[in-house]
């Protein structure tokens, strides 16, 4: 369906390979127990030490000892925490919405899984965690993508160019659960069109953003719609779409139109179709 030029390959496996970078050299990974957790901003790192008292330095690593509690004690604590940084003002964007935390899965989670702990999703990246979501690409017949521009009160990326619809994993939910439930409330499509989702794999991106560390497996699929369905937000969180072309497509990741995740997400699913 998709004849890449060399070019097009070219940036779009450039884009994959800029997914991840690395930490500023003053943050701290922490850990529970011998498991890495994620890197904490100096700042993050003093707040933690002041609010989870059960951590301890151990050379230059953080420990939290509490690999003998259950996962439902680790969460319960951790949320306390992440509710009094809250308070404070350090922790925006509160969603009352809480993710699992299973660390680098290898693939695709889901809710049988075993989880270290969970916890209020604006908290993730303050904390430096790990966390899931799904996104999914919206082609044409004839070789177009569908592409949602994100409204200006999202509390990430307000305003940038977004796949056809995305949204993270919220704890209890599985993938698929996940990727029917945006696709009807970002792009309006029924279940039975939405059920025709195709994965295309998945990508971790990891960089340090303003509210903290981000590191987020996307998990990918591509979704072929026929040529009268346009997509329609039922949600307010997409101010509206945008049928693009590829070569569109290729200037608006080179202008930086869309989110990083959306562009490597992009990148990964016209690379795997």
């Amino acid at each position: 369906m998709f004849a890449l030029r060399p070019s097009q390959t070219a940036l779009l496996s450039q884009t994959l390979q800029g997914a991840r970078r690395s930490p500023a050299s003053a943050a701290r990974l922490w850990y529970l127990g011998d498991l890495p957790l994620g890197w904490l901003p100096a700042a993050h790192d003093a707040a933690l030490a002041r609010e989870l008292v059960e951590t301890t330095l151990s050379g230059s690593r953080r420990i939290w000892r509490t690999t003998h509690w259950p996962a439902a004690q680790r969460s319960q604590v951790l949320q306390s925490a992440a509710e009094r940084l809250h308070a404070q003002g350090l922790i925006r964007g509160w969603r009352n919405e809480q993710y699992s935390y299973w660390g680098d899965t290898g693939g695709q989670p889901h809710p049988g899984l075993p989880e270290h702990f969970r916890l209020e999703r604006a908290a993730f990246r303050f904390f430096g965690l790990r966390s899931h979501a799904v996104h999914i690409n919206g082609f044409t017949p004839d070789g177009r993508m569908w592409c949602g521009r994100r409204a200006l009160s999202k509390a990430t990326d307000p305003g940038r160019l977004d796949n056809l619809a995305a949204g993270g994993l919220p704890a209890d939910e599985t993938v698929l659960d996940c990727a029917l439930r945006e696709l009807y409330e970002e792009a309006g499509l029924p279940e039975s069109l939405a059920r025709q989702v195709r994965a295309a794999g998945h990508i971790t991106t990891a960089r340090m953003e303003a509210e903290g560390w981000h590191e987020e497996t996307l998990l990918v699929f591509n979704l072929l719609l026929p040529p009268d369905v346009q997509p329609r937000n039922t949600d307010g969180e997409v101010s509206g779409f945008e049928c693009l072309s590829l070569d569109e497509v290729m200037q608006r990741i080179v202008a930086r139109d869309f989110s990083e995740d959306a562009a490597c997400v992009v990148a990964q699913g016209l690379l795997h179709f």
